[in-house]
């Protein structure tokens, strides 16, 4: 009964986000707004982590399954992948270094506002 009550829960706020992504007209899936509802939700301790816990994990554990599908669409149009395979072969490592390099400066920009935060005093010389 628990898993039941757990997995309604989370159900309720991606329910919650197609409701959200109906009302409001902009281009985000409407998982994203059940996702950010679920996190501020255990963020601010609306819902108590474990209140989705084993659920949660029990999700994140058959994950893989869903990736099935993909790869084995990818294995159906190999003949596609194989006369191009240099273009997603360069796609991937521009993607890769471009996500690096976002992921890179996002990261120091947190840094910076939460140690100006911190300590208001270093800034001023």
């Amino acid at each position: 009964m628990k898993f039941i009550k757990q997995f309604f829960l989370i159900a309720l706020f991606s329910l919650i986000g197609e409701a959200l992504n109906f009302l409001i007209p902009l281009p985000i899936p409407a998982s994203i707004y059940g996702l950010v509802l679920m996190f501020f939700a255990l963020h601010f301790k609306i819902c108590p982590v474990s209140a989705v816990k084993e659920t949660g994990d029990f999700l994140l554990g058959v994950m893989p399954i869903f990736f099935i599908s993909p790869a084995i669409a990818l294995l159906a149009n190999i003949e596609v992948l194989k006369s191009h395979w240099h273009f997603f072969l360069l796609l991937g490592v521009l993607s890769t270094f471009v996500v690096m390099v976002v992921s890179g400066w996002a990261t120091q920009i947190i840094i910076r506002l939460t140690s100006k935060k911190k300590n208001p005093e270093e800034g001023r010389m």
